[in-house]
């Protein structure tokens, strides 16, 4: 039945489509909301895996292999949703304390964001760019090797020089602030 339903669905017919889909919704849903463990995204997810498996339901070379193919399609969804709500969360910035959270907990919030900054302009240019690229843009590898005009190998390599100076400054710091208050490190 659902051979025949890919089938009739990769030829054009919507219907034939919209019972594969309200077949297989649910179970998409779950692996969906299991990945991003949020229901709006899990929809979204959903959603975005419908409209490209309609989309591309032509190139399914293997009708019996629907589900399977379906369940990639979500499995990529998730991912690209994941991607955007997290670059979307990092983009936004709280202008005045969330509700419930404590003084004490803005202030050392405060007191780290003030650390990583000193520590992170004892960095070199090259060092700062690769962290930004990589932590704060959260590009893949390759994208910021590109963008930085070297290999991938001198990506990861710079990459992880930059991170261990990071440590490197923000232990010294560690130190130096355990000096000037009298305590041992």
């Amino acid at each position: 039945m659902q051979r025949d339903l890919v089938v009739r669905a990769s030829a054009g017919d919507h219907a034939a489509f919209s019972e594969l889909a309200a077949a297989a919704i649910g179970g998409l849903y779950r692996i969906a909301h299991l990945i991003l463990r949020d229901a709006d995204l899990a929809n979204d997810a959903v959603q975005v895996a419908l409209m490209t498996a309609w989309r591309d339901i032509r190139g399914v070379r293997e009708p019996d292999r629907f589900d399977a193919w379906l369940h990639r399609l979500t499995v990529r969804a998730c991912y690209r949703v994941a991607h955007k709500e997290r670059r979307r969360a990092s983009a936004e910035v709280s202008l005045s304390p969330m509700h419930g959270s404590s003084t004490e907990d803005d202030q050392r919030m405060l007191a780290v964001r003030d650390q990583l900054e000193r520590g992170f302009r004892r960095l070199s240019a090259e060092q700062r760019t690769v962290l930004v690229l990589h932590y704060y843009l959260d590009l893949p590898g390759a994208e910021a090797a590109e963008i930085m005009g070297v290999p991938l190998g001198t990506m990861k390599s710079r990459l992880n020089r930059a991170t261990q100076a990071l440590r490197a400054a923000l232990d010294a710091q560690d130190r130096a602030s355990a000096l000037s208050t009298g305590g041992v490190a």
